[in-house]
């Protein structure tokens, strides 16, 4: 198996904060806006695989062939393939576009962060701040690989700064940490909008001179339940809203997957359930006092992420 054949059985993963850490042991990177993953070169052979391990090879295969050209015979790298905009930024619906209609452009990148193995040595044992000096001299220094770079300390300027520019956040490390496979506190991250992946369970009815749907109802699981988030009726195109509804209405179902139902004084469009087989990714600016969301904007589909693995996040205390 793939992943019996890697270092690791899970990916790092970092923890939600409300405010970055500050002091000079910690580093900060920009926080990307694409998908998660493991880099696996075998002489000129390259495997990518998501945080699940799926083999996303085929869908990115420029980036795999980039990474085939490395001198380093084995290598396990740890990453984000993204779509990189004019301006710099990174953007999921672009990403997402690129995917579904299988268009290779040349704006897609990988944005590798941690080197795991290189050779016949394992580094997940050292430090963040040697893992990144390696994988930085290993990295070309053009084309499609590129190196995540950070700051040291100044944990609040650089989260300010990030915001200003339009990024989602940024990621915080503890530079003289091992690479510690599940989510902890040695990697945190900071967000300048919210951003949460939630569970499509149902769809109402488009109104007025709208097609496809109207809004998306959303959820989270919660002790096994799929607890509801609210709807999203934003950030859709005539085209998405058309494709999601094709997608949708083949798994309607009659029953209401979300446990506790939710309101039945219900005065607005007409609601379907379906089953729950989608995830989105969903924008929004808080949650309310009753678990709901508060202006959402539709980002995309997350085909990366099973819906059983998605849970509302929580902000932790931010480590002192």
């Amino acid at each position: 198996m793939v992943r019996a054949s890697l270092p690791v059985s899970e990916v790092q993963l970092a923890t939600l904060v409300d405010e970055p850490p500050e002091g000079p042991e910690w580093l900060h990177e920009q926080k990307f806006d694409g998908y998660r993953m493991l880099a696996d070169k075998r002489g000129t052979a390259v495997k990518l695989l998501s945080r699940r391990f799926k083999d996303w090879t085929p869908q990115f295969k420029p980036i795999a062939d980039a990474i085939a050209k490395l001198s380093a015979e084995r290598i396990v790298m740890d990453g984000e393939v993204c779509v990189l905009l004019p301006d710099g930024r990174t953007s999921f619906q672009a990403l997402q576009n690129a995917v579904s209609e299988q268009r290779q452009r040349a704006a897609l990148v990988y944005f590798a962060f941690d080197l795991l193995i290189v050779d016949d040595e394992r580094l997940m044992g050292l430090p963040l701040e040697q893992r990144k000096a390696r994988l930085k001299r290993l990295l070309p220094k053009s084309g499609p690989l590129r190196f995540s770079d950070h700051v040291a300390g100044s944990g609040a300027a650089f989260f300010k700064l990030a915001c200003e520019q339009g990024l989602e956040g940024i990621i915080s490390k503890a530079k003289d940490r091992p690479y510690v496979p599940g989510r902890g506190m040695t990697w945190v991250k900071t967000k300048c909008l919210l951003r949460q992946e939630l569970v499509v369970a149902g769809f109402t009815d488009p109104e007025g001179s709208r097609s496809g749907f109207g809004s998306l109802l959303l959820g989270y699981y919660e002790n096994g339940k799929l607890r509801y988030a609210g709807k999203v009726g934003t950030g859709f195109s005539m085209k998405v809203l058309k494709q999601l509804h094709a997608a949708l209405a083949p798994t309607e179902i009659e029953k209401c997957p979300f446990d506790p139902m939710p309101e039945r004084a219900w005065t607005g469009p007409r609601r379907h359930w379906v089953e729950p087989q989608l995830v989105a990714e969903v924008s929004f600016t808080e949650w309310t006092t009753d678990g709901r969301l508060r202006h959402p904007s539709y980002q995309g589909l997350r085909a990366d992420k099973q819906p059983k693995d998605v849970v509302r996040e929580r902000a932790a205390v931010t480590p002192d």
